[in-house]
């Protein structure tokens, strides 16, 4: 075996807070039972065995080139999973590839070689003598601190098209810390070449990249952050949370420091003082979509897991769900609507990657946080039945409203009548206090709403858009065109900046 300074290999175990809290409430069995079996005709969950006698808290899953799929657990395994997109699921194998490691919350295939990172480093893997056993374990970067604290993740992305991994680094106990680059993104190049990258992060739970190759990851409520959000990583950017920012004094690689934001304020206020402050692309409203905003995955299936093509899939632990995302760029930023999407997950999901099938394997823990899914640990495929809902495809923003676009032809009377929907906006306080309740309530009034020829997409109009705001818009009143309702009839549009009409382009 080849051993290069693999410092995070001897440490000891993290020891996660045993911290109780009460689960959001339930709706009741006849509820749930209902909603499940509506998703069961769209998506079905299927349990992918674990190892036996092995405590497999997925934390990274990545898909070799020959079709086997690795999973890692937060307890420092690597597992490799044979033929995991076999129809009888019950029969997949796993084996050992790895072990020894500390708490691997993310996994990169290049070259033949696996590259996971650790909490304290990124790590090169090789099977250089075909046994299916890792015999070469070489540290790559440990350019970052660690004390040892369990709050200290290290969240690892699949390399980028320069051939870097983006590192987002969790602050001691997620309120500060006196260790280098906590609260920061770092990129790490294959030759060890790590490069401090965005400021200003608090609690990471995952990343992915976006079909345009931009890489993104999920920050959870607390301090700075009113609510779990998805946040576009742009090179340079400071993230919200100035708790991390004395590290400017170690590096010039991404400009001065910031101006402090002021607490108390609202993110987009600040963003108009701050050149550096990246608003967050996507508010998930606290306990109605979730509680613990974790991994992302991006649709490249080309039609395989339903018509959500190049669209995102973000985890909640707590809720134990996937919830979907629809993201468009207005003035250069990143900003869109999440939807819910599917729940009933064996236990609290951390991670979500997607096979070349298609198919989604979806993993996790309630390990120390609890979760609706009530098993310690779990590993399931989330796979498409080639029947598609009735669901709000996107939602884009105008000047004057939204545009939405539908799966399904809409029926024109329901859709047409703006008693059908219904859009409530708030924001949330950007403050250095543990999050923020929603604040300065606004209905907005639609005006009209106009279907299109063909039926597939409505235009909403509203009397006034709020920058800033979640535009929580509610189609309960919505129906296809063969009397369908929406499978879900909820959006979340996070509206950070209104686009400018065609005629105030035409005229600048």
């Amino acid at each position: 075996m080849i051993i290069k300074n693999l410092s995070s290999a001897f440490l000891l175990s993290f020891i996660l807070a045993a911290t109780s809290f009460a689960l959001p409430g339930m709706a009741d069995a006849k509820q749930n039972e209902k909603a499940m079996e509506a998703q069961s005709k769209y998506y079905q969950i299927v349990t992918v065995p674990t190892p036996k006698d092995v405590v497999l808290e997925v934390g990274a899953i990545e898909f070799m080139p020959d079709g086997r799929m690795l999973a890692s657990s937060r307890r420092g395994d690597i597992y490799t999973f044979h033929d995991p997109l076999r129809s009888d699921a019950e029969n997949i194998k796993s084996t050992l590839f790895m072990d020894g490691l500390h708490e691997v919350l993310g996994l990169a295939y290049r070259e033949g070689s696996i590259y996971a990172t650790q909490r304290g480093e990124v790590t090169r893997l090789a099977d250089e003598d075909g046994d299916g056993l890792a015999d070469v374990c070489e540290t790559i970067s440990d350019k970052w601190g660690i004390n040892g604290d369990y709050h200290e993740y290290a969240f690892g992305s699949k390399f980028d098209s320069e051939g870097n991994i983006w590192v987002t680094l969790c602050l001691t106990g997620s309120f500060t810390s006196p260790n280098k680059y906590r609260g920061w993104c770092v990129r790490v190049a294959p030759d060890g070449t790590t490069t401090p990258t965005c400021s200003g992060i608090r609690s990471p739970g995952g990343m992915g990249i976006n079909v345009d190759g931009e890489v993104f990851y999920t920050d959870n409520q607390g301090p700075w952050n009113g609510t779990c959000g998805l946040k576009w990583l742009r090179k340079g950017s400071f993230q919200g949370n100035p708790s991390g920012n004395s590290w400017y004094d170690e590096t010039d690689a991404i400009g001065p420091r910031p101006k402090d934001p002021q607490s108390g304020s609202r993110i987009m206020a600040e963003a108009k003082k701050i050149p550096q402050l990246e608003p967050t692309a996507i508010f998930f409203p606290y306990k109605k979509m979730g509680q613990s905003a974790s991994g992302i995955a991006c649709d490249t299936s080309d039609g395989k897991f339903g018509p959500f093509k190049n669209q995102m899939f973000v985890c909640d632990q707590t809720f134990s769900t996937v919830m979907r995302v629809d993201l468009e760029k207005v003035n250069g930023h990143y900003q869109g609507a999440c939807f819910p999407f599917t729940e009933g997950f064996g236990s609290g999901n951390l991670v979500v990657e997607q096979a070349s099938n298609g198919m989604m394997f979806v993993g996790g823990t309630n390990r120390g946080w609890g979760s609706r899914g009530k098993k310690g640990f779990s590993l399931e495929r989330l796979q498409w039945t080639g029947v598609t809902p009735f669901e709000v495809l996107n939602m884009k923003a105008k000047p004057d409203g939204f545009e939405l676009t539908f799966t399904k032809p809409v029926d024109v009377e329901s859709a047409g009548n703006i008693e059908s929907y219904k859009m409530p906006t708030y924001t949330y306080i950007y403050q250095e206090s543990y999050g923020s309740p929603e604040v300065d309530h606004v209905d907005c009034k639609i005006t009209k709403a106009v279907v299109s020829p063909n039926g597939m997409s409505v235009r909403l109009y509203v009397d006034k858009l709020h920058e800033g705001h979640v535009h929580e818009l509610h189609l309960d009143g919505v129906r296809s065109k063969e009397d369908e309702p929406l499978w879900h009839a909820e959006a979340y549009y996070t509206l950070n900046y209104v686009p400018e009409s065609e005629s105030s382009r035409r005229n600048q």
